[in-house]
């Protein structure tokens, strides 16, 4: 007879390192002051990566690997992208709009982006990096993760699942309540995704990068 071991606990110190961690991915992009657009990526990602080397875990036990990279990810990522968009901007927040006042996304940040061809070229891509990769591993792979390990039990998906995706949803502040709700539904959506798929990073990566640059090509064309 095998036998089989129990989960291992998660200590006290543990819990509250593993908070800490996840209030640094939240607050540095916003508040660390650092002169050049975007850099906060690389020291996030090297406590994420610090922070897994020290659990003894790797890029791929919160999702991400190359080997597990699919061309059909790209195509199911574009079409769940469009989809979203549309349910979104012409039914949901319409719909929502006939019953309370919410005002439109604060868009102020990617003014610069409208009808100006390099700009848009640039945030395009930055899009597709910080949204889509960066934003994914961190959010819907490592904070999902962390908070699953902690919660544990029955539950622990559907916890970690709502408490990422507010934690999402808020990391957004900046844009407003609309911009705040839209990434919650939409962070909910990027997650579902990567979990239908055996947790695989890269669905939920190509759905967020099209997505985004759906918006952008949207403030591009001054629709918005």
């Amino acid at each position: 007879m095998v036998k089989i071991m129990p989960p291992k606990q998660i200590s006290f110190t543990e819990i509250v390192f593993t908070l800490f961690t996840i209030a640094f991915v939240f607050l540095f992009p916003h508040f660390g002051f650092l002169p050049i657009p975007f850099f906060y990526v690389l020291p996030v990602l090297l406590v994420v990566w610090l922070f897994l080397k020290k659990c003894e875990e790797k890029l791929a036990d919160i999702g991400f690997s190359f080997k597990r990279f699919e061309i059909k990810s790209i195509f199911i990522g574009a079409t769940s992208a469009i989809v979203l968009f549309v349910l979104l901007q012409y039914v949901f927040f319409p719909l929502v709009s006939t019953f309370i006042v919410l005002h439109p996304a604060n868009l102020e940040d990617f003014k610069n982006v409208s009808h100006h061809l390099l700009n848009f070229i640039f945030i395009l891509i930055a899009g597709f990096i910080v949204g889509g990769f960066y934003e994914e591993l961190i959010f819907h792979g490592f904070v999902f993760t962390r908070i699953e390990k902690i919660a544990k039990g029955k539950f622990a998906v559907p916890i970690s699942f709502i408490s990422t995706n507010l934690i999402f949803g808020l990391y957004h502040f900046q844009l407003g309540t609309a911009g705040v709700l839209n990434a919650f539904l939409s962070g909910c959506a990027f997650q579902y995704l990567m979990i239908k798929f055996n947790r695989n990073l890269w669905y939920s990566i190509f759905f967020h990068a099209f997505f985004d640059a759906i918006g952008l090509t949207y403030i591009y064309l001054g629709i918005w």
